[in-house]
């Protein structure tokens, strides 16, 4: 007769069973929270539909009021002209770039319109006319990326990791990229040229530049003229070995006048060898050469001016909202539109909150 029990047996099967209803339970509450975020997402979008329904009328009267009164602000008040240029840096100054535009701005803001003319060379009256300068940075996506690629070239692989592309667009300053756009807002259709050479060259005088210049142009003139003289060196160097060539083949000819034919020089392969590097050594110290002759043009000024093609400004009629360029009369409308939404969402709020209130 057996003496074992079937007791664990069946205790087994009772925690297996009530393992699974537990994992089933689980599914089942985590599937109805979804459906229950669905359907809220739903319901919530149908209430807006229908809200936006029983109130359109009054969201097009807001809308079409707003760009009545963008096109009556168009017409009645002063003109908006701007002029813009563009900048490359070829020295890190877009930090004195952007303080000095903040400087500007900020006497517009004190109307201290003779300190800002003294400062850039202008007639009172010309001053006066101006409402704003901006600066902002000439970039695209791919530029960004060559920038973050450049500086995470710089970092060690255990600091690269760390590194995201998101966290390093937040942390650079618009003032680090090389070219620059500055622009000017007026109610007078002017020439700014001269603000902007005047900027330009309050920038080129700066000293901190000039003596950052000055060692520069001192260093590369002292690389170049290093690469003169060893490509001289070179050029001598494999003169000498040309005639240590033809010495040996004319001696290699005299040994031997009955044989007929054509050597090369060089022709073992050590020779070929050495003429090789002669010759590469040539082509590096030359190519290096070019490019300490192009950096030293590029050099040459500490901001350069490259582009400036509204002189006398152009007719501005929009705003800018997250970045685009926004007609005035839809600005106005988006706007007052907006503003009316907001309004009735609000009263409709108030009044779930009185029902709320009495069901309690």
């Amino acid at each position: 007769m057996s003496t074992h029990s079937n007791t664990p047996n069946n205790s087994e099967e009772v925690d297996l069973g009530q393992l699974f209803k537990l994992i089933g339970n689980a599914f089942d509450r985590f599937f109805n929270f979804v459906k229950s975020i669905f359907i809220g997402l739903f319901s919530a979008f149908v209430w807006v539909v229908f809200f936006i329904r029983r109130r359109i009328v009054i969201l097009l009267i807001a809308s079409v009021s707003g760009i009545i009164f963008g096109v009556f602000k168009t017409k009645t008040s002063a003109p908006k002209y701007e002029s813009s240029v563009t900048l490359v840096q070829n020295y890190p100054t877009g930090e004195n770039l952007y303080s000095s535009v903040n400087y500007y701005n900020d006497l517009l803001r004190q109307k201290d319109y003779q300190t800002l003319g003294s400062v850039l060379n202008l007639d009172t009256d010309k001053t006066k006319s101006i409402l704003a300068f901006n600066i902002s940075p000439v970039v695209s996506e791919n530029d960004k990326l060559i920038a973050f690629n450049t500086y995470i070239r710089k970092l060690d692989s255990l600091a690269a990791s760390k590194i995201e592309y998101e966290d390093f667009l937040d942390n650079n300053e618009n003032y680090t990229y090389k070219y620059q756009q500055i622009s000017i807002a007026s109610t007078e259709r002017n020439s700014f040229k001269s603000v902007f050479d005047n900027i330009v060259k309050s920038i080129n005088e700066n000293e901190f530049f000039l003596n950052e210049h000055k060692k520069d142009i001192t260093e590369l003139k002292q690389t170049k003229e290093a690469l003169e003289l060893a490509l001289s060196k070179s050029e001598s160097l494999q003169d000498t070995y040309k005639r240590v060539l033809e010495q040996g083949l004319d001696a290699e000819e005299t040994s031997k006048p009955s044989e007929i034919g054509i050597t090369f020089e060089g022709s073992s392969e050590t020779e070929k060898t050495k003429e090789y590097e002669l010759y590469q050594n040539d082509l590096d110290l030359r190519s290096q050469l070019v490019r300490i002759e192009r950096i030293m043009l590029d050099k040459e000024h500490i901001v350069e001016m490259i582009s400036n093609k509204q002189d006398s400004g152009f007719a501005s009629n929009s705003k800018t909202v997250f970045g685009r360029e926004l007609d005035i009369k839809f600005y106005y409308g988006s706007v007052l539109l907006l503003l009316v939404f907001m309004v009735l969402l609000g009263i409709e709020f108030l009044k779930f909150l009185e029902k709320y209130k009495k069901s309690l």
